[in-house]
């Protein structure tokens, strides 16, 4: 039991080793949030499952706290411009029918007893399925693809749209149409049904949705990169409060899991966000993909360990995740950190 391993009681019922966990967790998360739209409590769920809490703590903490980052975040997209609120708003109502029906199916399965099962399973084949398709465009395209935040400086309409939104645009033709920023028009029925099985995954398995929402944007609705990104980020502040509020009236909100991963978390997704203004993400979406890929073998480790009764496999199982995490949140800092001496190196030889 690796809650027995970092035990002891303390601050809100969370042992001090917890508390310390939990607060470097989330600031590392929060940088990935704010950076990728994604990458918020789709590691922070399988974490608390692993660390033996039950599946609707797990879960309702975890949107708790994607709810929390998602409103920093936001904030700062909003501020940079990557934020089409007319999109964020269609997809309230189709991921709010599907994060009750997701929620319900959890404490169904809960009462069955394969709540905790199920969930480790599915969070294996999403982020393993999801970790490939992206690892596989970074390597093998050619950057028309290719994740690019520089929206300040790039018109939305130059923004190539992938193919397969491009047929998805002909195709469903089905009225009411709608005109998206970067003069993308579209049927809402897609928008809706990329919404309702976004929010089905977000109260099913305690996501914000953006790991697959953000990349549905993109290559089925045909949204530019930067507005994916920081939409999802406005319409996760919606599917996040809603599943908080639904999972914490059953008592699935655990405030010393929440609080810590938020107050390390709120640093952590102003950099992220920040952060978005001056890397060009062409390498960072590499190791994103890795860490998903990462994160599917690490979910299953910490699955099979606690199905044999190893804690060590659990321990390793945790630690791959959160190593994952600290790599890919390394590598976006000094990525950005990098640009940003490049940048200031060409001003000072232009003013010379």
């Amino acid at each position: 039991m690796l809650d027995s391993l970092l035990g002891g009681s303390g601050i809100l019922g969370t042992s001090p080793e917890m508390l310390a966990l939990f607060v470097g967790f989330g600031l590392v998360v929060g940088v990935l949030f704010g950076f990728f739209g994604m990458g918020g409590s789709f590691l922070v769920t399988p974490a608390l499952l692993m660390l033996d809490y039950p599946a609707p703590v797990a879960v309702g903490s975890g949107m708790a706290f994607v709810f929390g980052t998602a409103v920093i975040a936001t904030l700062k997209h909003h501020d940079l411009g990557q934020v089409d609120y007319k999109l964020g708003v269609i997809m309230i109502t189709g991921t709010t029918i599907g994060i009750e029906a997701g929620r319900a199916s959890v404490y169904y399965l809960e009462s069955l007893g394969l709540a905790g099962g199920i969930i480790s399973v599915a969070y294996v084949v999403l982020l393993g399925g999801v970790g490939a398709m992206v690892t596989r465009d970074a390597l093998g395209g050619d950057g028309g693809d290719s994740i690019d935040h520089e929206a300040a400086d790039k018109d939305l309409s130059e923004y190539e749209i992938p193919d397969v939104a491009k047929t998805i645009q002909r195709t469903v033709r089905i009225p009411p149409m709608v005109t998206l920023r970067g003069d993308i028009r579209v049927s809402a029925w897609v928008i809706t049904a990329v919404a309702f099985a976004t929010g089905l995954l977000s109260g099913f398995l305690g996501v914000g949705g953006g790991f697959i929402r953000m990349p549905a944007m993109i290559y089925a609705i045909g949204v530019p990169v930067p507005v994916a990104v920081g939409t999802d980020l406005f319409e996760i502040v919606f599917s996040g409060g809603l599943g908080s509020y639904l999972y914490g009236q059953g008592g699935g909100v655990n405030l010393g899991i929440v609080a810590p991963l938020l107050f390390g978390s709120a640093l952590g997704a102003r950099i992220g966000s920040a952060a978005t203004a001056v890397v060009d993400a062409d390498g960072i979406k590499i190791y994103f993909g890795g860490m998903l890929l990462v994160g599917a073998v690490a979910v299953g480790v910490g699955e099979i360990g606690s199905y044999v009764g190893s804690p060590t496999l659990e321990l390793l199982g945790l630690v791959l995740v959160v190593g994952a995490a600290v790599v890919v949140a390394v590598a976006i800092i000094y990525t950005a950190l990098s640009s940003l001496r490049v940048t200031r190196r060409q001003q000072t030889s232009t003013a010379d």
